[in-house]
């Protein structure tokens, strides 16, 4: 059935004003909701009728929200994601592993830099250059930046991640195995997939107007890291090693 201009117009019309009766009888669809997850909930009691008058840093009166610091039950439990997991996913995702650095440099319609950003810290890297496929990059954003959200909601003075090890070209992993008996062939940070964040070491975000930022233990900074990443990584969007010896989280993206 061929619908004419006329036609059309008055259905239009007719939606507009039946959206409009809607909205006068239901004037609370027009406002807008701030979401907030399961954890904070415990911790946030409205001092209004009304959930929807809060946002996720303040409530209705203004004030700062404070959620509590969960961590993770066990960090093994938690990230218990193998070598031979992440490999599969690296294989999937990633790219021809680099032979060096010149290689890496001709490869940049493949990965993308990441030296340089405010979510997080790239450390001084002896065995691995920092570039990483889009999606890798993309998550190592996320976890930054919910890491900035997790220490502002419960109201810790901003640091920022540190990463350790990105991409490793081929060059790379004979360099280490020279002195690394333990360092795999076979790297999952061949691949661009893969990156590590240490969790006994973050960086202050000093604040112009203050001297000295409060000191925050290391311990509460892994505590926190380790919510953001054990979200992530129930959302699918990552597998997570807790390597000991490194001292870091060998992180590959999904």
């Amino acid at each position: 059935m061929k619908i004419t201009k006329n036609k059309y117009l008055a259905y239009f019309s007719i939606i507009v004003i039946l959206l409009a009766i809607l909205r006068c009888m239901f004037p609370n669809i027009a406002k807008e909701r701030h979401f907030i997850n399961s954890n904070q909930n415990k911790d946030i009691k409205s001092t209004t009728d009304s959930d929807n008058d809060l946002t996720i840093f303040f409530n209705s009166r203004g004030q700062v929200i404070k959620s509590r610091i969960y961590s993770v039950p066990h960090f093994y439990e938690a990230f218990p994601d193998s070598q031979n997991v992440q490999l599969a996913t690296a294989y999937k995702y990633g790219v021809k592993p680099v032979e060096n650095r010149q290689d890496a440099e001709m490869r940049k319609n493949e990965l993308v830099y990441i030296g340089a950003c405010p979510y997080f810290h790239v450390d001084k890297l002896k065995n691995s250059i920092p570039y990483l496929i889009p999606r890798a990059a993309i998550l190592l954003n996320d976890i930054g930046k919910t890491f900035y959200d997790s220490l502002q909601i419960k109201n810790i003075p901003l640091h920022q991640i540190i990463v350790t090890s990105v991409l490793r070209s081929q060059e790379d992993i004979l360099k280490l195995r020279t002195y690394n008996g333990n360092a795999t062939q076979n790297s999952c940070h061949l691949y661009g997939t893969t990156f590590d964040i240490c969790y006994n070491r973050y960086k202050t975000i000093q604040d112009p107007d203050k001297k000295n930022r409060r000191k925050v233990q290391n311990d509460t900074l892994k505590w926190i890291l380790s919510e953001v990443l054990n979200d992530l990584r129930k959302h699918k969007r990552c597998y997570i090693k807790y390597e000991v010896k490194q001292g870091c989280f060998h992180i590959t993206t999904r």
